[in-house]
């Protein structure tokens, strides 16, 4: 795809009206993707530019956009079916038959499929009289550097390989000027040919798949993550023996560094930081560039853009994500686009396997969800275990996916959503927020004490000045950026309190009862917001959500100094993370600026 020009970018920015930042967004992209549809280069740092405000999340949406874009030949794997199965990988069907032509010691005899950087043919190499597989750089002579890194990346990532269920390298070299490796040919079909008829029996899915699972895991052993695992990169041949293939988006690290890597990301929330964003970009996510996998099967961390998350951990999801389509015979997420699906990655979790086939059998659907969960740290901890349990199941033993342990369900109520990260956008907004609630409750139990039994003082001051605060409060964050969906529905939550937390007054005059007699029901609406923040935002919003619900008992017990207590329970629920958000936000900025 070719690069915009940046005056081309401003037009379509200037040609938008004013709308809500999703809206923007969304034309934004729409119009964007058009131009680079119709050829035109895309100078996404010029938008960026042009909307400061939503730089992070132009970044991180082309980025998915573009791996849709690259992708869409794979939609077929999307929806589970092999029927178009035509990517760039070492596929054992007898292919599209071509003039036969010599190119070297090679006979070309076949395409058998491609994608957007490679070609592959099935040839005879002549000096040995053997069928191989031939892959050659799909631009030829119009190879750019970045291309052609990438393709000798592949050649070396595989010819580092020994493995019977990995695809071997024979050759590497030139053709006529021309990069292209040779490979064992393998006759027979991929995986995703055969969904296409249908899940498998359960105890065959099994079977298939340790052996891909071992050749993964010996693949990371040598340092090397496939980060592209899907059905139609593993071939089946005649007897039933699955091979993987296609290494195009292979990633080489010191095989030490893969359990780092893993224990490093295991923890990250799935929304990514700014920093991380412009790092993405500065990588670039273009046609011939590392894209990050084929959406339906690609791990939550891939599905973000950022490629320094990778992990073994990111193949023991893609691996899941097979023995899913094996057990189902569709991918986890099904959409009818790949940036759907990938949007699906990020939010979901997958329908259960069963109520797709019932013929699954429960241990295989615990191994296969254990895998695909979303946090690193709750998959299993390397290929090679997610093989031993397939094992286990084969066996009849009891597999380790039944045992969870307190750590792990801790992991995964508290773990952050992707949507953590507009948090960045209101830290120093929820500490002053907190000196507000503070003082609002001082004041009130201050009143409390001098003896006034009037509602007047009372209602003024949590009508009136809540509300002036709330209007500032709204305006202040107004002007850091356009307002996102999510904020909006945080920003609805909190004005229903404040709506409930004025009609106690009322409630307490219907009810004859003295002024502030309902206050520790303030507590439990509080508590009330918090949870619902932490099914949005984070887990980590659950501790203020029972701190703030068991502030109700002392506030009963003690209610001359029970709107103090509410206070300062309040102020610390808004303080602690907003003074933590607003710390990363920091950083992120010092890490943006170097």
């Amino acid at each position: 795809m070719a690069v915009p020009h940046t005056d081309d970018v401003r037009d379509v920015a200037a040609q938008l009206p004013t709308q809500d930042s999703d809206e923007v967004i969304a034309d934004l992209l729409e119009q964007l993707l058009q131009r680079a549809r119709d050829g035109q280069e895309i100078d996404i740092p010029a938008v960026c530019r042009d909307y400061p405000e939503l730089a992070s999340e132009i970044r991180e949406l082309w980025a998915t956009v573009m791996v849709a874009e690259d992708l869409v030949s794979g939609v077929d794997d999307v929806e589970g079916s092999g029927k178009n199965d035509r990517t760039a990988s070492n596929t054992a069907t007898v292919g599209h038959l071509i003039e036969p032509r010599t190119v070297g010691d090679f006979e070309l005899l076949a395409e058998l499929g491609r994608g957007g950087m490679g070609v592959v043919y099935r040839a005879r190499q002549l000096s040995l009289n053997r069928t191989v597989a031939v892959k050659m750089i799909l631009r030829g002579e119009l190879a750019t550097a970045a291309d052609l890194a990438r393709f000798r990346a592949e050649a070396e990532a595989v010819a580092r390989l020994e493995h019977p269920h990995i695809v071997r390298v024979y050759d590497v070299g030139e053709l006529d000027g021309q990069p292209y490796f040779s490979m064992q040919y393998v006759e027979g079909i991929t995986l995703s040919q055969r969904l296409a008829d249908g899940p498998l029996p359960p105890r065959d899915a099994a079977e298939r798949l340790v052996p891909v699972c071992r050749a993964i895991g010996h693949a990371h052993r040598q340092g090397v993550l496939h980060r592209d695992l899907k059905p139609s990169n593993v071939l089946i041949d005649q007897t039933g023996c699955p091979f993987v293939t296609d290494f195009g988006l292979a990633k080489r690290v010191e095989p030490s560094a893969i359990g780092h890597l893993r224990s490093a990301d295991s923890h990250r929330p799935s929304a990514i930081s700014e920093s991380q964003v412009h790092a993405a970009s500065l990588t670039g996510l273009t046609q011939t560039g590392a894209i990050l996998g084929t959406p339906g099967y690609m791990a939550p961390e891939q599905a973000v853009g950022y490629r320094g998350e990778v992990s073994s951990a990111t193949d023991v999801y893609s691996l899941g994500a097979v023995l899913y389509a094996m057990l189902t015979g569709r991918a986890p997420f099904q959409a009818t686009s790949p940036v759907d699906a990938v949007l699906m990655v990020l939010e979901q979790d997958p329908p259960l396997p069963r109520a797709i086939n019932p013929q699954v059998d429960p241990d295989l659907e615990m191994i296969a969800l254990k895998a695909l969960q979303k946090p690193a740290d709750l998959r299993y901890a390397s290929a090679d275990a997610l093989a031993d349990d397939l094992e286990a199941y084969l066996s009849g033993e009891p597999i380790s996916a039944r045992s969870s342990h307190f750590s792990q369900i801790f992991s995964r109520a508290f773990r952050p959503t992707h949507h953590v990260g507009v948090m960045h956008n209101w830290g120093l907004l929820w500490m002053w927020h907190a000196l507000v609630l503070l003082v609002l409750c001082v004041i009130t139990n201050i009143i409390h004490w001098q003896g006034v039994t009037s509602r007047v003082p009372y209602l003024l001051l949590w009508t009136v000045g809540l509300g002036t605060w709330a209007g500032i409060f709204w305006n202040l964050r107004r002007r850091s950026g356009p307002v996102t969906f999510v904020e909006r529905q945080i920003a609805h939550v909190w004005a229903a309190s404040m709506a409930c937390s004025t009609m106690l007054f009322a409630v307490e005059w219907l009810l004859g009862l003295a002024p502030l007699s309902l206050s520790p029901v303030l507590a439990l609406l509080a508590g009330a917001v918090f949870v619902v923040k932490a099914g949005i935002l984070s887990g980590e919003f659950y501790v203020p959500a029972v701190v703030l619900f068991a502030t109700c008992i002392p506030m009963a017990l003690f209610p001359s100094v029970g709107l103090t207590i509410f206070g300062i329970a309040s102020a610390l629920s808004f303080a602690i993370p907003g003074a933590k958000f607003h710390w990363q936000r920091l950083r992120n900025s010092r890490g943006g600026a170097s």
